[in-house]
């Protein structure tokens, strides 16, 4: 296998939100909430209420106490990202650069709709009829959306106030950020295992495997947060046997609280954001893998005693 180069800069997310002071001379960096300039936008946040025109500080000290968030997009969808009918919000930023990647323009917060907390947990409460009659929830993806852990925060308690179930889609990469109270909101997390093997993992996302391996491990050691285990198959790049086999001893030791495993093949629909937002993607010539192919990868886990799917 070549090495693979990353073009795309990358953050671990531990400046994103302002820990000091807040003064209208404070410089924006390039994740917080600028205007994006020469990039395709997130679509889908009709409805909910844009804040384009506030003033950078005022922008600023809302984000820094999770009252505002940079969101992509939002959708309602059935038997994705969590069980029954979902509320998924799409929220900006990631850590992580993924080359199979299908958000690439949930790279940057910057890139976001600046939206009001109380816009959020008033669509989560419009829907709270279907949630019950389905046991569907609310889902926070992204992007990673740990990189936004004050937003999460008061998103997870609103929801569970409300008695709706929460989700969170997540790599585990800043799984740091997802502190015990904020567990303590959490119902579900569909845990991204990217690859098992560190070399492998550093090469496919730019990151360290062992933040999302200290995550499962708290999750396990807690066992009240169910979880959900997610495995890109990418041939030439994790479908390695040895690497698959690394993942299911990892996940292995988590098994009191992993609930499913979901094997999801690659695809290319999003080499498209890819080439307009003027990134380099490197998997244009990466097929999918065949149906024979990823069930077997499924095989394997069935085999380890998991659910999969």
């Amino acid at each position: 296998m070549t090495e693979l180069s990353h073009t795309a800069p990358v953050g671990d997310g531990s400046s994103i939100v302002p820990t000091g002071p807040i003064d209208s001379h404070s410089k924006l960096r390039d994740q917080d909430f600028q205007a994006p300039t020469g990039r395709v936008g997130g679509q889908g946040v009709a409805g909910l209420g844009e804040l384009s025109d506030m003033e950078r500080t005022e922008r600023l000290r809302k984000m820094h106490d999770g009252t505002l968030g940079s969101v992509h997009s939002w959708e309602l969808v059935t038997a994705v990202d969590g069980p029954g009918t979902r509320l998924t919000i799409f929220l900006n930023g990631c850590g992580l650069r993924c080359l199979y990647c299908h958000n690439p323009d949930t790279f940057f917060m910057k890139d976001g709709t600046p939206v009001e907390i109380d816009e959020i947990l008033g669509r989560i409460r419009r829907y709270r009829k279907i949630f019950r009659t389905t046991g569907g929830g609310v889902t926070l993806s992204g992007g990673e959306a740990m990189m936004q852990p004050e937003f999460v925060r008061r998103i997870l308690a609103g929801a569970k106030a409300m008695g709706v179930h929460t989700c969170l889609d997540t790599s585990g990469f800043l799984g740091a950020n997802c502190d015990d109270a904020m567990l303590d909101n959490l119902d579900l997390v569909l845990l991204d295992v990217k690859s098992g093997i560190p070399e492998l993992y550093k090469k496919v996302t730019t990151g360290d495997l062992q933040p999302t391996v200290d995550f499962g491990d708290r999750l396990a050691a807690r066992g009240t947060t169910r979880v959900w285990i997610r495995f890109v198959l990418v041939p030439g790049l994790t479908d390695g046997k040895d690497n698959i086999e690394a993942i299911g001893n990892i996940i292995t030791q988590w098994r009191n609280v992993i609930d499913r495993v979901e094997v999801l093949p690659f695809h290319q629909m999003g080499q498209d954001k890819w080439d307009s937002l003027g990134l380099d993607y490197q998997l244009r010539d990466t097929k999918p893998p065949s149906p024979e192919a990823t069930e077997e990868v499924r095989d394997y886990f069935r085999l380890l005693g998991f659910e999969v799917h």
